[in-house]
C-alpha cells in the first residue's frame, strides 16, 4: 500500500495521515469548498477538491471519491468515522474498485449497522441482551404489550440508528403512542429507515465499550474497555480507560464477549463493542460500531499501540503480530472533546472566528486537532474542534493533568465544551468514580459553572488586589 486517500476531515483526516506517512505510506485529502485552506488539506501529499460546503454534495459523495481514488492511483481508502465510514455500498464500491477498504467488510458493516440484524448475529454466543424484543414493530398496541411484559420504563429505539437520535424513553403506557410516532419520525428523518423496536430501559447504566481488532487470519483481540458515561444528548463528550469501576474477572468476560460479537459477523479491522453496565455490574450487549472510534486514544495510550497502523497493516493482509496475553494495561488516560458548543446554553453549536486558538503542550498532553487560529467554524460540520488526551500513572494524575491542560488551552470567539470538560474533571462524583450516564442531568446545570465561574473570578481578583498593595508597599519604603 503505497498510497492512501483519506474519505474524511478535520483532526481524524490528520491523525490518520500522520500514521501513514510514519509508515513511508503518501496521503491524499478531499476536501469540500468550505475547507480549502483547512489544515488537512495543507498536511497531506495531495488534495482534491470534492465539491460545495454541504457533506451530501462532498464528503458523502461516494461516487465522487472513488473516481478520485482511481484518477491518482489511490492503493487505499481510510474512511475516518462519520460521513462514509459505516456505508456499507461506499465499501463494497470500494472493493469492486480495487482499492482496499480500511475498515471492515460490507457484510459485517451492513449486518452490524442493523441493531435488530446484529442481535440476531450474536444470539448464538450467548452474550447477555437487554430484555426486549428482536424485531421491528409498527403498531403502538404490541409496544404496549411488550411494555407490559418487560416492565416500564422502556426504551423505543431506531434499528438503524445511532448518536441519540430515533430513541425514546417512555415511563407510563399513556405515553407509549406519542412517543413512538416522534420515534418512528425521527428516525425515517435521519437514516431513511422508520424501523423501531422496544426493549426495557436500564437504568443508571454506565456505557462501557470494548476495543477490538481482527486480522484475515482468524486472530481477534480485544485492547481493554473505555469508560463513557459522561454523556449529553445521548452522545459522548469525556472518555476515559481504564473504567475505574471494572474488576479483571468482568474485564475478562466483557473482552470476551465482544471477542465473540466480532466472530459472528467475520469482522476484520479496528471495532468496538457497546455495552451497557446495570447498577448490579451486569453487561447487556447494545450495538457494534464498526469503524475508528473518536475515542481511541485513550486505548492506544494505555494498550501502547497506534490503532491506525494496526488498521493499515491488517487491512493490507498481515497478521496481527500482538497477542492477547502480551497486552496489558499500563496507567491511566482521559479525553475531552472539545466541541464548539455553549456548555452555558443547552450545548448548542457555537458558530464563530477562532480570534484566538493556543493548544496546550507538555508530558503527557496529546492534542487531536483540526483547526488554527483565524480560522471560522464551518456551520456544515459536527461542531468538534479537537480532542484533548491527558495520561497518567494513576487516574487521579490523569484528571489533575487534564485540568491544567484546559486551563492552559485558549479559545476567544466562540464558546467550548472547556469549561464543562473542567466541570467534570472537579466533581465529587466523577473523582470517586461514582457516576452514570445520567451525569448530566443529575450534577450539571449552567448556573452551577456559572457560579464557579464568578468564584473564580472574585479569588482571582483578590489576588490580584493583594499582590498589587504589596508591591505598592514595597515601593514606598524608605531606603
Amino acid at each position: 500500500m503505497k498510497k492512501i486517500l483519506v474519505a474524511n476531515r478535520g483532526e481524524i483526516a490528520i491523525r490518520v495521515m500522520r500514521t501513514a506517512k510514519k509508515m513511508g505510506i503518501k496521503t491524499v485529502a478531499v476536501f469540500s469548498e468550505a475547507d480549502r485552506n483547512a489544515p488537512h488539506v495543507q498536511y497531506a501529499d495531495e488534495a482534491v477538491c470534492i465539491g460545495p460546503a454541504p457533506s451530501n454534495q462532498s464528503y458523502l459523495k461516494g461516487d465522487k471519491i472513488i473516481e478520485v481514488a482511481k484518477s491518482l492511483n489511490v492503493d487505499g481508502i481510510h474512511p475516518g468515522y462519520g460521513f462514509l465510514s459505516e456505508n456499507a455500498d461506499f465499501a463494497e464500491i470500494a472493493e469492486k474498485n480495487n482499492i482496499i477498504f480500511i475498515g471492515p467488510r460490507s457484510k459485517a458493516i451492513k449486518m452490524m449497522g442493523d441493531k435488530l440484524a446484529a442481535k440476531d448475529a450474536v444470539k448464538d454466543y450467548n452474550i447477555p441482551m437487554v430484555p426486549g424484543v428482536d424485531h421491528a414493530i409498527t403498531e403502538p398496541k404490541e409496544a404496549i404489550q411488550i411494555a407490559k411484559d418487560i416492565g416500564f420504563p422502556i426504551l423505543i429505539k431506531a434499528a438503524a440508528g445511532g448518536g441519540g437520535k430515533g430513541m425514546r424513553v417512555v415511563e407510563k403506557e399513556k405515553d407509549v403512542e406519542e412517543q413512538m410516532k416522534r420515534a418512528i419520525s425521527e428516525a425515517t428523518s435521519a437514516f431513511g429507515d422508520g424501523s423501531v423496536f422496544v426493549e426495557k430501559y436500564v437504568t443508571s447504566p454506565r456505557h462501557i465499550e470494548i476495543q477490538i481488532m481482527a486480522d484475515s487470519h482468524g486472530n481477534i483481540i480485544h485492547l481493554f474497555e473505555r469508560e463513557c458515561s459522561i454523556q449529553r444528548r445521548h452522545q459522548k463528550v469525556v472518555e476515559e480507560a481504564p473504567s475505574v469501576i471494572l474488576t479483571p474477572e468482568l474485564r475478562e468476560k466483557m473482552g470476551q464477549a465482544a471477542i465473540d460479537v466480532a466472530r459472528s459477523c467475520d469482522y476484520l479491522g479496528a471495532g468496538t463493542v457497546e455495552f451497557l453496565l446495570d447498577a448490579d455490574h451486569n453487561f447487556y450487549f447494545l450495538e457494534m460500531n464498526t469503524r475508528l472510534q473518536v475515542e481511541h486514544p485513550v486505548s492506544e495510550w494505555i494498550a501502547g499501540v497506534d490503532l491506525v497502523e494496526l488498521q493499515i497493516k491488517v487491512a493490507r493482509g498481515e497478521a496481527l503480530n500482538i497477542k492477547q496475553e502480551d497486552l496489558k494495561i499500563n496507567g491511566h488516560a482521559l479525553e475531552l472533546r472539545v466541541y464548539a458548543e455553549d456548555p452555558m446554553n443547552d450545548f448548542l453549536p457555537s458558530v464563530g472566528n477562532l480570534e484566538v486558538y493556543q493548544l496546550p503542550e507538555g508530558d503527557n498532553i496529546r492534542v487531536d486537532n483540526g483547526f488554527e487560529e483565524g480560522m471560522d467554524i464551518p456551520i456544515y460540520y459536527d461542531p468538534m474542534l479537537s480532542k484533548l488526551i491527558t495520561y497518567g500513572k494513576t487516574r487521579s494524575e490523569a484528571i489533575q493533568l487534564m485540568i491544567k491542560a484546559i486551563d492552559n488551552y485558549h479559545i476567544k470567539g466562540v464558546q467550548t465544551t472547556l469549561p464543562f470538560g473542567r466541570f467534570v474533571c472537579e466533581h465529587d462524583a466523577f473523582k470517586s468514580g461514582d457516576f452514570d450516564t445520567h451525569f448530566v442531568k443529575n450534577y450539571y446545570s449552567p448556573s452551577l459553572l456559572e457560579a464557579k465561574h464568578k468564584e473564580e473570578a472574585e479569588l482571582a481578583a483578590k489576588i490580584a488586589l493583594k499582590c498589587y498593595l504589596e508591591d505598592h508597599k514595597l515601593l514606598r519604603l524608605p531606603n
